[in-house]
């Protein structure tokens, strides 16, 4: 396997790009392409569809965003391309490297995402964008009720992250997707993974494709130290509690199985006195990006997470990433652990192992082709946090019970005045409740 740090001796001028887009790529601090940038964009320029499979934070969305905005500068039209994203942080970061990119010739950026009012997006639509970045399912939200909306004019679609596209609630989606866009048109198909559904899709949407793999076929950088500790799962939060304090100025990502877990986690670890804050599916899109934005900035240096972070963002400083729960599918480990030693620095990946999760941990050894060192803890110096950590649990856990308390009480008192509103009418509701008190 090609390094992925390994220099690539040649410029984006001596790959073909154009002299605006050079500058562009000179004021993004991007001065070599990177390998899979390199190897894709002479085939991109070509006309060729491609496949291209490569790790994560290699690059990928500038080897499929520069060979489109040069397409586009050739010959400019609205709704030129379309890329799909699995998740919309994903979506709304390639609308901006396609801004930041296109931003000398003009180009238009619409990102169609949930969470958002629709009305406000299909104000964007009107405005003609030149590409469309989005999720699966508010674009065919948008192409099924957005009047005069349609991608009958697209020159390219690009699926990034296509492995992740593949799952049961985009599959289908994508096919209604596939089925009213233009067939005449370049697809570009990315992922850092080549299952089988993969394979699939590219049957499916591709012709003739050049295959430009710059990573073999499931792996984790060389700069990255990936280590695991085998806990008990009552002294798990004392570990993971000893790594960060130990490591306090490492700039960390924890990830959870579950939305909740990483709301309770962060409360826990800022109860103690250590800069956390959560990102999940079940927040909403303003709450998400606001927290990202925190966590880009250095005010916050933990960032806890479900795999809804595992993928694409784009956070250059990660340290270290630790698995607080191992997950399920060991595909996802790749996806993780990838968040750190980006473009070819040194980073860390410490796994927490418990004993119901020992399977799930054998699987990921096998994917990755190594055993793992141990990450070197006294468990009795680790074990003089418990009482610290046991408190500051049941603090967490006393104001997660208020909060819910107040939510009903709230309901509650929403309901008694709607009621009050229903008989008496809204200027009556004072006398209403004196009446009930005499």
């Amino acid at each position: 396997m090609a390094e992925e740090n390994e220099e690539v001796v040649t410029t984006f001028k001596a790959l073909g790009i154009c002299d605006q887009l050079v500058e562009a790529c000179d004021k993004l601090g991007w001065k070599n392409p990177s390998k899979i940038q390199a190897e894709a964009i002479p085939h991109a320029l070509d006309g060729k569809d491609l496949i291209g499979l490569a790790q994560t934070g290699s690059g990928k969305t500038g080897a499929f965003a520069l060979p489109i905005l040069q397409a586009l500068l050739e010959s400019p039209q609205a709704f030129f391309a379309c890329v799909l994203s699995p998740t919309r942080e994903l979506a709304i970061q390639i609308s901006e490297q396609f801004e930041a990119l296109g931003s000398e010739i003009g180009v238009k950026c619409a990102v169609l995402v949930g969470g958002v009012d629709m009305v406000q997006q299909a104000i964007n639509i009107a405005k003609r964008p030149h590409i469309i970045v989005g999720t699966p399912g508010r674009l065919m939200d948008h192409l099924t009720n957005t009047k005069g909306f349609s991608l009958r004019t697209l020159k390219y679609l690009v699926l990034d992250e296509a492995d992740r596209l593949l799952n049961e609630e985009f599959e289908k989606t994508l096919d209604e997707i596939l089925n009213v866009i233009p067939r005449d048109r370049k697809t570009y198909l990315f992922s850092a993974t080549m299952t089988k559904k993969v394979k699939k899709l590219q049957r499916a949407c591709l012709r003739n494709p050049v295959k430009i793999e710059a990573a073999s076929k499931y792996s984790t950088v060389d700069t990255l130290k990936q280590l695991y500790r085998f806990v008990p799962a009552k002294y798990k939060d004392c570990y993971l509690v000893y790594i960060l304090t130990e490591r306090y100025k490492s700039t960390s990502m924890v990830f959870t199985r579950t939305c909740d877990a990483t709301r309770f986690l962060a409360m826990v670890l800022s109860n103690l006195g250590l800069k956390a804050i959560p990102i999940s599916g079940h927040m909403t899109q303003a709450k998400r990006l606001g927290a990202l934005n925190l966590f880009k900035s250095g005010q916050y240096n933990i960032l806890v997470c479900t795999d809804v972070a595992s993928r694409g963002l784009d956070i250059p400083s990660v340290d270290m990433v630790i698995n607080y729960d191992i997950p399920t599918n060991s595909k996802d480990y790749i996806h993780r652990v990838g968040r750190t030693a980006r473009a070819g620095r040194s980073g860390v990946a410490i796994s927490l192992v418990n004993q119901y999760e020992l399977e799930w941990y054998i699987q990921i050894e096998k994917l990755i082709g190594k055993k793992l060192p141990e990450y070197p803890a006294e468990e009795a110096e680790v074990l003089l946090l418990l009482e610290r950590v046991t408190e500051a649990k049941r603090i967490t856990q006393r104001k997660i019970k208020d909060e819910i308390g107040n939510k009903r009480k709230k309901k509650d008192d929403d309901c008694v005045e709607k009621d009050a509103e229903k008989y008496f009418g809204p200027k009556d509701r004072k006398s209403s409740k004196k009446a009930k008190r005499r």
